[in-house]
């Protein structure tokens, strides 16, 4: 397998050639409606009040023996994941950036949308498609190729990295990281483990129609001989 491109498609290139790669416009659409959609589905989990990702209880569980806020607990956990980028060999991009300062403020103004619903079916409504949702924007957003947030970026280098498949990945970095969570005193509720078990599926099902494959470059044509 080509260490630098994954088994959907996904190629690991620097940030001029991500913008140099083509169809830029469509790929830039496609990372802004992704994490848009992130942003509604974390507002819909949230708002189900019936347990939050793992990502989520890993930053309870941190905010309980570190004297910050828990949204510097998230900026300050980012920045640890991306040094695990470097021996993975991941790059960094526009879509990088982009997460790093659109996806909170994203999450605020749906939730601003969205109101905790009073009836039990409802909120699993919301959990269900809370979970759909973040697929579907992972999907997206990972798919234009400029550049993955922090955590996916850590699930697609692995995947780029190992052959395994992005559900494979995905699941155990969220078993993993909900594991951790739970023990540093982060809480867990039944839609923890649905998000958990499910998000890894799902995402692997719509990246094999959202990555938007980009054409290699064409080979050099070889000088005449003389």
């Amino acid at each position: 397998m080509n260490p630098n491109t994954s088994p959907l498609g996904l190629a690991n290139l620097g940030p001029l050639a991500q913008l140099r790669a083509g169809r830029l416009p469509e790929r830039i659409a496609r990372l802004l409606v992704g994490l848009w959609l992130y942003g509604v589905s974390n507002a819909l989990l949230m708002e189900s009040v019936l347990g939050g990702s793992p990502w989520v209880v890993f930053h309870q569980g941190a905010s309980r023996h570190l004297p910050l806020s828990l949204g510097a607990i998230m900026v300050l956990v980012a920045v640890l994941v991306l040094l695990l980028w470097i021996p993975l060999r991941q790059m960094p991009g526009l879509g990088t950036v982009a997460n790093t300062f659109l996806l909170g403020p994203f999450t605020d103004f749906n939730l601003q949308l969205l109101a905790t619903p009073e009836s039990l079916p409802l909120r699993w409504v919301y959990l269900i498609g809370g979970v759909v949702m973040c697929a579907i924007a992972t999907a997206l957003y990972v798919g234009a190729q400029l550049g993955p947030g922090p955590r996916d970026g850590l699930m697609t280098g692995f995947a780029r990295r190992t052959g395994w498949s992005i559900q494979r990945v995905r699941t155990g970095i969220e078993i993993v990281v909900l594991t951790l969570g739970v023990l540093m005193g982060g809480v867990i509720g039944f839609g923890t483990l649905v998000f958990a078990l499910g998000v890894g599926p799902l995402t692997q099902f719509f990246m094999r129609y959202l990555v938007l494959r980009l054409e290699a470059p064409a080979p050099k044509a070889a000088a005449p001989v003389s």
